[in-house]
């Protein structure tokens, strides 16, 4: 260390240390990966937890060192028994704190089209995952979260490039 405790950022050793004090004191932003797996029909695949009342997208928090994409597979084939491939990446959306969670960009993949009976042949993890549904834009505004209700009526109409959203609206 150089002098007054300070990493001399002349040396390797030095800029090491400069980067550790950094990724203990900046802050740490939530990613969340989740996957839209659409019906033939158009219905987007919809889980009911067994933690919260909203039903949600597949996915769920990307661990250290792992890429959201990645994550996203790794998630659906633990809680939902499914090998899927993550596709074009379709938004980033960052969601402000929510009912005591702080602040999160959500990542939401293209996870490509489900059989019909996808909802009852899924092995589900009993822990997380009470139940899946096909649901078209009623069952979404009766049962998922405001952000995600935005989000996937903006992702239903929506072919461009991958959207950048700020609590699932478009922010650009």
């Amino acid at each position: 260390m150089a002098a007054h405790d300070r990493p001399d950022l002349a040396t390797e050793e030095g800029r090491l240390a400069f980067i550790e004090v950094l990724n203990e004191r900046l802050p740490r932003k939530r990613v969340i990966a989740q996957g839209l797996i659409r019906s033939v029909r158009g219905d987007f695949l919809l889980c009911e937890l067994t933690y919260k009342r909203e039903w949600d997208l597949p996915g769920g928090v990307v661990d250290p060192d792992e890429s959201p994409s990645q994550c996203v597979v790794r998630e659906v084939r633990e809680e939902l028994g499914l090998h899927v491939e993550a596709r074009a990446l379709l938004a980033v959306n960052w969601l402000p704190p929510w009912r005591g969670w702080s602040d999160a960009l959500s990542l939401t993949f293209d996870l490509g089209v489900g059989a019909d009976d996808l909802p009852s042949t899924a092995r589900l993890q009993p822990r997380e995952i009470r139940a899946l549904h096909w649901c078209g834009p009623q069952e979404i505004a009766r049962h998922a979260a405001a952000y995600n209700q935005r989000l996937l009526a903006f992702l239903g109409t929506h072919a461009g490039p991958t959207a950048y959203l700020h609590d699932s609206v478009p922010a650009l």
